[in-house]
């Protein structure tokens, strides 16, 4: 095997592929490393952990068919050290890799292909595909991944449910304390439900470059697979029911404010240094007779803190929320003129941005 590439193009897909290389993790030696496959001009870089592979494609200057498996990270680092500019030159002889450039030689210790993972495969005459914009999808993912679980027990809410109701494609995620949806995509004339584990989705963020503006993502039975310019990356899907969420979406809220979001903001955050000892513990309360919308820390060692902006909300009510949740929410919403709408102490509160209609935010209460 040989092959003669560019030391930019390889180090960006080498960072790329090496990063879901289990390394020292591996309970097979040969998840470390990774695939190096030439065939007519054309390089593929592969690597897997077995619940996700990720391929990088490029084209090379000079090349003979061949293919050898190295530790990823070594490579990855190695390359990325090299000189930019310079022409990187690898050969491979049994099971020892070659690496040139310039003045630098080095050689790796490889390992034989005929171990490394069968990749998944996709019909992609069978699979569910959708295309989009990439800032529209990195956008919606980032409103929706923020609700996504962390615990192992669940592992339907530590992913990310696509799904499509009505003819749209929509993203839903929750851990059980608050729920992010967005419409994702409009008219849709495939279904799908399914649920892709967050932590392949950031890795699918991770690996869009500024090249790339369109993604295409590929459904099937037990799979995904995103298309971003010359990365693929394959995931399992999550095998579990997602919670029927539409019904505790709340229909409408008894009190409801429009208030600036760049100021609730900083209120929540000045709340928030006073209630780290109560678990971000806050209180926001409505209040009709003085036009205004307060957050105030629980009273404990550190003091107190209570502030409010203008607002002029329907009715007067109050109600305890984590702090953490609901900057969270705050961060992702569009726009900086925001609904805010609860009902009683024990009802979600529902966040929205005013001019965007496609995304929904339900953060639930604390008993206080």
């Amino acid at each position: 095997m040989e092959i003669k590439i560019l030391q930019e193009k390889l180090a960006k897909a080498l960072n790329t592929v090496s990063r879901v290389a289990a390394g020292s993790r591996a309970t097979l030696p040969i998840l470390s490393n990774v695939l190096i496959r030439v065939d007519d001009n054309k390089v593929t870089l592969t690597t897997t952990n077995l619940d996700m592979a990720v391929v990088s494609y490029l084209p090379a200057s000079q090349s003979k068919n061949g293919v050898i498996t190295v530790p990823a990270r070594l490579m990855a680092e190695f390359v990325g050290n090299l000189p930019r500019g310079e022409v990187v030159e690898i050969g491979a002889n049994n099971d020892k890799v070659t690496i040139k450039a310039g003045g630098y030689t080095s050689t790796i210790n490889g390992a034989s292909a005929e171990d490394f993972p069968e990749l998944p495969e996709i019909d992609e005459a069978k699979a569910v595909k959708f295309q989009m914009g990439v800032e529209e999808f990195k956008e919606g993912l980032s409103q929706v991944m923020i609700a996504a679980s962390n615990d192992t027990t669940r592992p339907a809410l530590t992913g990310v449910y696509f799904n499509t109701f009505e003819g749209s494609l929509y993203l839903a995620a929750t851990d059980g304390y608050r729920l992010a949806e967005r419409k994702f995509i409009d008219k849709v004339s495939s279904e799908v439900m399914a649920i892709v584990p967050a932590a392949s989705l950031q890795e699918v963020l991770r690996s869009l470059s500024d090249d790339v503006t369109e993604i295409e993502l590929l459904f099937d039975e037990t799979q995904v697979r995103f298309r971003l310019g010359e990365i693929e990356i394959t995931s399992k899907l999550i095998d579990g029911s997602f919670p029927d969420y539409r019904q505790l979406i709340p229909k409408q809220t008894e009190i409801s404010l429009e208030l600036k979001r760049d100021e609730l903001v900083r209120i929540t955050k000045l709340a928030a240094l006073f209630a780290k000892e109560v678990g971000g513990s806050i209180v926001c309360e409505a209040n009709v007779e003085n036009k205004n919308f307060s957050v105030a820390s629980v009273a404990n060692e550190l003091g107190e803190n209570n502030s409010a902006i203008e607002a002029e909300p329907n009715a007067d009510g109050k109600v305890t929320l984590n702090s953490r949740f609901l900057l969270d929410a705050l961060n992702v919403l569009d726009g900086n003129e925001i609904e805010f709408g609860f009902s009683n102490k024990l009802d979600p509160v529902v966040l929205r941005g005013k001019k965007d209609k496609n995304y929904i935010h339900i953060i639930m209460p604390l008993k206080g």
